[in-house]
């Protein structure tokens, strides 16, 4: 019996559980054909994308190297893809050392992930999108600090000492609490005080977390308050430049540090795989997870368009979201492979966990038509098992 080969493209969040997943289940699967299994990403690590505020605010490692996840069983190729050839099942790929290789497959599954969006560089300030914005967050901040501790010009080292962060999702909301705590405590041992330090949340809309009830918008509100961050609704940041935070009422905001925070983008890199994509630059795929037109081919995570056949709704880019989804994919690939009928899609309970600085934190579920809010450090807990089991951390 032929061996099938099994490619998985991308190990973010949705690629490494889909190839956890459907090792699992192909392997236990009675009378299963024996198959290869090849993951291929453009870095040796996996990269826990939701904690990417950290590196912004401690010393903290959000890389996990792919052979500590998968120490055995998978073939790990870093690598490029650069296009998908469904009429001969072929994915082509430029390697680390920049040359050119074609791999077969039989199964393909498409896990590209996201990028975070990122502002025009004439809006200035700072992104956080990817490591080397996080590193160059932090030595800003720091380095305001130590300007700050020895200015005598009360109008500059107020400049100094202020933080804006653009845009209130969850990642803002994150990165905000993160930055109020650390930069009061590096602020304490430079003998600044903490009440000096002003950090602002900017948020275009008229409340938090409008994914959620209003309850929990309160709470987020109230626990960020708390956390020494102002939340000012209904602004957004327009640009910075030299020092000064544009915003959309009019005001001019003297600050430090201005940080973009804007959300999630499916990965570019999906226009050059020749496969169907929507208008916004998702992967086109049935209620199953098969790719339009592409046998074999399937598609999870944030760079694919999963809607609940039920009730119409979009599945969001949260790894929360990834995770069934990888599980349920494992079991339409045995179906497909047996000629069975495969299940479909289904939403994800409303659910989400915050944190909100060191051993705090929110997390929401809506089960029964009631909500349930857990605050504080068992909100953090919860939060922190999260993070680990998204990255497949025991």
């Amino acid at each position: 019996m032929k061996t099938l080969t099994c490619v998985v493209i991308g190990a973010g969040y949705a690629g490494i559980h889909a190839m956890n997943e459907i090792r699992k289940t192909l392997q236990r699967q009675e009378g299963s054909q024996s198959v290869k299994f090849v993951l291929i990403d453009k870095n040796k690590y996996h990269f826990r994308k939701v904690k990417l505020f950290k590196p912004a605010v401690t010393d903290e490692d959000i890389r996990v190297p792919l052979t500590q996840l998968f120490p055995e069983g998978i073939s790990l190729i870093q690598g490029t893809v650069t296009e998908v050839i469904t009429s001969t099942k072929k994915v082509r790929l430029t390697d680390a050392s920049g040359a050119l290789q074609s791999l077969d497959y039989d199964i393909l599954v498409v896990a590209a992930g996201s990028i975070v969006r990122r502002p025009e560089p004439s809006a200035g300030g700072q992104p956080l999108g990817n490591l080397d914005d996080a590193l160059r967050i932090r030595e800003i901040w720091l380095a305001n600090l130590r300007k700050a501790a020895i200015e005598r010009n009360p109008h500059e080292r107020k400049r100094l000492l202020t933080i804006a962060v653009a845009g209130a999702g969850i990642s803002g909301i994150e990165t905000a609490a993160e930055l109020a705590y650390y930069v009061r405590e590096e602020a304490r041992k430079l003998d600044i005080e903490t009440n000096e330090v002003d950090i602002r949340l900017y948020n275009a809309h008229d409340r938090l977390f409008t994914d959620g009830p209003d309850g929990v918008s309160r709470k987020l509100e109230h626990f960020l308050r708390d956390c020494g961050v102002k939340v000012v609704h209904a602004n957004r940041v327009l640009r910075e430049n030299a020092g000064i935070v544009y915003l959309s009422d009019g005001e001019k905001l003297p600050a430090g540090l201005c940080v973009w925070t804007l959300g999630l983008l499916p990965s570019p890199a999906l226009e050059q795989f020749g496969l169907p994509v929507t208008s916004d630059g998702y992967v086109k795929v049935d209620a199953s997870y098969r790719v339009q037109a592409a046998p074999g081919v399937y598609s999870i995570g944030d760079c694919a368009k999963v809607i609940d056949p039920l009730n119409g709704r979009s599945d969001g880019m949260t790894c929360k979201e990834a995770i069934p989804q990888a599980s349920r994919l494992a079991k339409v690939l045995a179906a497909d492979l047996a000629d069975k009928p495969a299940p479909v899609h289904t939403s994800y309970m409303d659910s989400f966990s915050i944190g909100l600085g060191p051993d705090k934190g929110l997390t929401w579920v809506r089960k029964w038509g009631i909500d349930f809010i857990i605050t504080g450090k068992m909100g953090y807990r919860i939060k922190h098992f999260t993070w680990n089991l998204a990255s497949t951390i025991k």
